[in-house]
């Protein structure tokens, strides 16, 4: 989701999902992980598409959600930086377009992250895909999930990331740190989550497209 109000923090809170379970400790190891994706469950993903505010073509993207398989594991993202044409200044996950030379969506998530962090193939293990999320602005993201290992080596393209940084994945898949917000703009309401969260640099936002993705996780992972 693109920045569709000025600032998404001022954005009221409409509601915190406390009352929800987390997902178990044991649940977020590798090798629940691994478990998971080798035999799913039967699911259904929450947050698959927003509202269009874009007239355009649909465009095929995907993304990686690395797993840094840390002794508490961690969820690695980025902040874009302002200059983008897209989703400029938010905090995302690796990726971008599929392009023609692509063989599927694991590889075009693999060789954005390549690009944009320096993350190298040999540092990852790819578990599997969670649903398909369209954007307002047209984006059709496969999310790719994937186990990354601490010893990797990051080189950000200064020209797309500002800063990455990691939150930890306990944090994230407990609802009790998800908000919903609500908001009208250009006559259409608009809802979305934001996942805040406060590392010893800043507080890093966490919302739109990358929090409802974040969020589908967690109904696969509580399935």
């Amino acid at each position: 989701m693109t920045a569709l109000i000025p600032d998404p923090r001022t954005v009221p809170v409409t509601q915190v999902d406390s009352h929800l379970p987390a997902v178990l400790p044991a649940a977020l190891r590798p090798n629940a992980l691994r478990a998971r994706f080798a035999a799913p469950p039967v699911w259904q993903a929450e947050f698959l598409r927003e509202k269009m505010f874009m007239a355009r073509a649909p465009m095929p993207a995907a993304v990686l959600l690395p797993i840094v398989q840390r002794p508490e594991p961690t969820v690695l993202l980025t902040l874009r930086t302002l200059h983008l044409s897209t989703h400029s200044g938010q905090v995302a996950f690796p990726g971008g377009k599929v392009e023609e030379s692509d063989a599927d969506a694991v590889a075009a998530a693999l060789r954005e992250a390549h690009e944009e962090i320096g993350l190298a193939p040999q540092f990852v293990e790819v578990l599997g895909q969670l649903p398909v999320y369209v954007t307002g602005s047209a984006f059709h993201v496969t999310p790719v999930v994937a186990l990354i290992a601490p010893e990797m080596v990051l080189r950000p393209n200064p020209f797309e990331v500002a800063d990455v940084f990691e939150v930890p994945l306990a944090y994230l898949m407990n609802p009790a740190h998800h908000r919903h917000h609500l908001a009208t703009w250009q006559g259409v309401q608009r809802e979305w989550l934001s996942m805040p969260y406060q590392d010893a640099i800043a507080e890093r936002f966490i919302w739109g497209a990358t929090a409802g993705m974040l969020r589908n996780f967690y109904r696969f992972l509580r399935a």
